[in-house]
C-alpha cells in the first residue's frame, strides 16, 4: 500500500512534515481568513423627546412628521417607531445587509434635518439624535451602594461622569448607556392655587427663568477703537446662570405698581432633584445605577467584552480597588472624583455637599461612599 512508503522510509516522512509545515506557515499569512456573514441587517436609530406629551400626541406631531421624511431613504427595508407616554419617541431604520452603515447613518440624518423645522420648538431644543446602533446587548453592568446610603440620583450622576466616558471610548462598544438616567435638574413645583390667585400661568413662570437665567457676553473697557488714553483693557463678566435653588427662588416673575416685586418663590417651591424620575433601577432591592452596553457593528463581542472588563479594573483600580476580577466589584474612592471629569449638570446645581454635584457639576464623595460595580 501507499502508506508502506513512509512507514519503510520515516526519514522521508518526517521531511514531507516538515515542509508541508513551513509552507502552511507561510501561506497563512498570505491566504485570506473567512468569516461568518453578517445575519442581521444595519439599523440606524433616531431618537428624541417631547417633554410632557403623551403617547398619542408624540405620534402626530413628531413620529408622523420624522417618519414621512425618512421613508423611502436609499436601501432601506423597513423601519418601526415607538412613542412613549413619557414624551420619548424612537425610530429604528433597518437597511440591506452589506451596506455601510455610516453611510446610512448619513442619509438618515439628512432626511432627519430637513424634517427638523417642521417639529414643536420643545424637540428642536433637546435635539434629535441619529446614530447607528447594533440590536445586540454586550453586557449589562450594575453600580450600587452596598449599604444603601446613596440615593439613584446620587449613582446615576456618579456613573455618568466617571464610568460612561471610558466605557464609550473603548473600541468595539457601540454606546455604553444609562437605563433611566437620572441627571441633576433644578425642580419647580408650583402652588396651583397661587398661580390661580395671582392670575399666572406655568408659561410666565418658565418665560422669567429663561429671561433671567442666562448667560450674558458684556463685552470689554477700553477696547480698540479708543483714545490712546487709555492703558488697559478691562473684560467685563456677570455673575451668570444660576446656581442654587434660592437663587432660582428669586428672580422676579412680575413687578407690582405699588413697587413690590413676586418672585418665583412666592408661587413654587424650587428644589435640586432628577430631570425625570420615570425609570429607576435597583439590585436586590438596594438603588443602583444600570448600564447597557452595545456592541458595535462588525465587533467582536469576546474582544470587546475583554476591553471592558480591562477597562473597569482600571477604573476600580483608580477609584479605588477590585479584587474579583469577573465579580463585584468595589469602588471606594477616598478621594473626590478626577477634576477632569465632565460636567454633566443642567443649568441649576446645589452649592456642594455629600450626594450632590459641586458648582462644577461633579458629585462631591462623601466619606462614607461605598459603592460596588456588579457584572
Amino acid at each position: 500500500m501507499f502508506s508502506d512508503v513512509f512507514v519503510d522510509r520515516p526519514r522521508l516522512a518526517i521531511v514531507i512534515a516538515i515542509v508541508t509545515t513551513l509552507a502552511g506557515g507561510l501561506a497563512m499569512t498570505q491566504i485570506p481568513v473567512s468569516q461568518f456573514p453578517d445575519i442581521v441587517p444595519p439599523i440606524v436609530q433616531v431618537t428624541t423627546k417631547f417633554p410632557g406629551a403623551s403617547a398619542s400626541v408624540v405620534e402626530a406631531t413628531v413620529a408622523q412628521v420624522i417618519e414621512a421624511s425618512v421613508n423611502g431613504v436609499d436601501k432601506m427595508i423597513y423601519m418601526k417607531s415607538n412613542s412613549g407616554n413619557d414624551g420619548s419617541y424612537t425610530l429604528s431604520v433597518s437597511f440591506q445587509l452589506g451596506t455601510n452603515p455610516d453611510i446610512n447613518t448619513v442619509n438618515v440624518n439628512n432626511r432627519v434635518q430637513a424634517a427638523l423645522p417642521k417639529l414643536p420648538s420643545d424637540v428642536q431644543h433637546g435635539g434629535v439624535t441619529v446614530a447607528k446602533r447594533n440590536t445586540a446587548i454586550l453586557e449589562f453592568l450594575q453600580l450600587y451602594s452596598e449599604d444603601g446610603k446613596q440615593s439613584p440620583l446620587f449613582l446615576s450622576n456618579y456613573v455618568t461622569i466617571n464610568i460612561l466616558d471610558a466605557l464609550n471610548r473603548v473600541p468595539g462598544v457601540g454606546l455604553a448607556s444609562l437605563f433611566g438616567p437620572l441627571d441633576y435638574s433644578m425642580r419647580i413645583w408650583f402652588q396651583t392655587d397661587r398661580l390661580i390667585s395671582l392670575n399666572l400661568t406655568p408659561g410666565d413662570i418658565l418665560a422669567a427663568i429663561q429671561q433671567q437665567n442666562i448667560q450674558a457676553p458684556v463685552g470689554r473697557l477700553g477696547a480698540q477703537p479708543m483714545s490712546y488714553d487709555a492703558s488697559i483693557q478691562i473684560n467685563i463678566e456677570t455673575k451668570g446662570r444660576l446656581i442654587t435653588p434660592e437663587e432660582f427662588g428669586a428672580i422676579v416673575v412680575r413687578a407690582n405698581p405699588d413697587g413690590s416685586v413676586l418672585r418665583i418663590r412666592d408661587v413654587a417651591r424650587v428644589e435640586l432633584g432628577s430631570a425625570s424620575a420615570d425609570v429607576q433601577s435597583r439590585l436586590n432591592g438596594k438603588p443602583a445605577a444600570a448600564i447597557a452596553v452595545y456592541l458595535a457593528p462588525g465587533a467582536n463581542a469576546v474582544e470587546t467584552a475583554a476591553r471592558v472588563n480591562k477597562t473597569l479594573d482600571r477604573l476600580a483600580t483608580r477609584l479605588g480597588h477590585c479584587n474579583i476580577p469577573l465579580g463585584p466589584c468595589r469602588l471606594s474612592p477616598r478621594t473626590p472624583p478626577s477634576p477632569s471629569a465632565r460636567p454633566v449638570r443642567p443649568a441649576g446645581a446645589a452649592p456642594s455637599r455629600p450626594g450632590t454635584p459641586s458648582a462644577l457639576g461633579r458629585p462631591s464623595a462623601p466619606p462614607d461612599l461605598d459603592i460596588r460595580m456588579h457584572r
